[in-house]
């Protein structure tokens, strides 16, 4: 299974924020959208991860004035990216080998699809569930 059929289930809706948005105001978009991460966009390009992460780091290192500073001042920087050929596999292997939960989606230019730790996980578990129960019905009709 590539990322690109991760998207197919999960959908290419991409909620990202500009890198002049103020820390304030990505903390209220993942609030609002119950996220842990948006991609930085700077003209349709991914310049940085924005995540809860950063935000404890940033509060920690600058106090409450920290909310007021411009999101490219604590992003991660440069994003891990993967594009839609990428295995399941893969871009787990990635992840984990990076220390990252969230990868931006790119085909050329575009942003296609942002992706979770999560939405992978949930696939290998689906699927390997379902290995299980095709295991379990071969095994009942011997």
């Amino acid at each position: 299974m590539t990322i690109a059929g991760i998207l197919e289930g999960k959908g290419h809706d991409v909620v990202s924020i500009a890198s002049t948005s103020t820390v304030a105001e990505a903390v209220a978009l993942l609030a609002a959208r119950r996220i842990g991460a948006v991609p930085v966009l700077d003209n349709g390009q991914v310049v940085g991860i924005f995540s809860e992460r950063d935000v404890i780091h940033c509060i920690e290192r600058e106090g409450a004035i920290g909310l007021e500073l411009p999101v490219s001042r604590v992003m991660t920087a440069p994003a891990i990216t993967v594009g839609p050929e990428e295995t399941v596999l893969g871009a787990l292997a990635l992840m984990t080998r990076r220390r990252i939960r969230h990868l931006p989606v790119i085909d050329g230019q575009a942003v296609i699809g942002f992706i979770s730790i999560g939405d992978l996980v949930k696939y290998r578990i689906d699927r390997i569930e379902s290995e299980a129960e095709a295991m379990r019905a071969y095994i009942q009709a011997a």
